[in-house]
């Protein structure tokens, strides 16, 4: 995962309502395949890197579900899948198995897409740092800048 992919989720992770953390746990997982996609032939650590971090997303994924609601179970047998076909295309070094982890993953990425706008629940996480972006005076250039740098963040005991 590039630097500036790190920085975007870090910049998401605060904001998110519980269904744009599971698009975020999507995202993260799409982005970790591609990383051991790209490193399958040429970097043998890269590529077990990828995967490893892969599967952590995945056992994230089936952490958070809740079954005894309904689509929960559907969604477990779908991450058990995609985890057998990890841990088999990583011992191979196959890239059909990884993409067919991206074929299951991706759809289920955009309809929680779809739906997180519906969740009215507001940020997950309370009283972190609020993050603005827009034009500096540089040439074309997008800088951040974090408000409220007092002592009020982090948790609420």
């Amino acid at each position: 995962m590039k630097k500036e992919d790190k920085q975007r989720f870090a910049l998401r992770i605060p904001q998110a309502n519980p269904t744009e953390l599971v698009v975020i746990l999507y995202d993260m997982l799409l982005c970790y395949l591609e990383d051991a996609l790209e490193a399958i032939d040429s970097e043998e650590q890269m590529f077990h890197e990828g995967a490893r971090k892969a599967r952590g997303c995945l056992n994230e994924l089936m952490a958070s579900l809740h079954m005894e609601y309904e689509p929960a179970p559907a969604l477990m047998r779908l991450y058990l899948f995609c985890t057998r076909r990890l841990a088999l295309g990583e011992a191979r070094h196959d890239r059909e198995l990884l993409g067919e982890i991206r074929r299951v993953i991706a759809p289920l990425r955009d309809a929680y897409e779809q739906i997180a706008g519906q969740n009215s629940a507001g940020p997950v996480m309370n009283n972190s740092q609020a993050v603005y972006a827009g034009l500096t005076y540089g040439r074309n250039m997008l800088a951040e800048n974090m408000a409220d740098q007092g002592t009020n963040r982090g948790m609420l005991v």
